[in-house]
């Protein structure tokens, strides 16, 4: 049996690069192990390339910026996710991961019923979810939720810093009447 997989296009998530700064490159690479779409800002483009990664789309580069004959250059109306995001939406991805500094998830509220996002910064990762979302998490893992909406849940206990944590190993179950819910999960 071969030991390779064979991944069709636009299965695994795309992966976009809109701010690395001090992301961890170990856990870059496990974003990478699926060989994704790799989209990056124009200002990540040299530092990507510097980690020896080929670059698949950049967004928005100047006119000085040289770019591989191989990558795709795609300009965008707005300097800023949501471009980015309209762009996958056309080219049908179904999901993106998006390294950045920080995890706005409001900014990005009117893609979720169009595409599964997950933001990656360097201590967390931060995903909506919808009501009856339920996932298995060993005991200790750490999540803040922002508490703009009442929701119930299961085997989360909240602490005197207002993060929730898995009280056992097994199954978090959430329900809410809100249409998402945001949940961060410290790396």
């Amino acid at each position: 049996m071969s030991s390779h997989h064979i991944v069709r296009e636009k299965q695994e998530p795309a992966l976009y690069i809109h701010r690395l700064g001090d992301f961890d490159e170990e856990y870059l690479g496990q974003l990478l192990e699926w060989s994704p779409t790799l989209l990056v800002h124009a200002s990540e483009y040299e530092k990507v390339l510097s980690l020896g990664l080929k670059v698949d789309v950049v967004f928005n580069p100047g006119l000085d910026d040289e770019i591989q004959e191989s990558t795709k250059v795609v300009n965008t109306i707005h300097d800023d996710i949501g471009g980015v995001l309209n762009y996958l939406v056309n080219e049908k991805y179904p999901e993106v991961h998006i390294i950045d500094q920080n995890s706005d998830m409001k900014v990005l509220d009117s893609f979720f019923d169009l595409i599964n996002i997950v933001v990656f910064t360097p201590m967390a990762k931060s995903y909506p979810v919808k009501s009856g979302f339920s996932v298995w998490k060993p005991q200790g893992t750490v999540f803040s939720i922002p508490l703009t909406a009442y929701f119930e849940t299961s085997n989360l206990l909240q602490n005197e810093q207002g993060e929730f944590i898995v009280v056992k190993d097994g199954f978090i179950d959430f329900t809410f009447s809100t249409a998402y819910l945001f949940l961060t999960e410290k790396l």
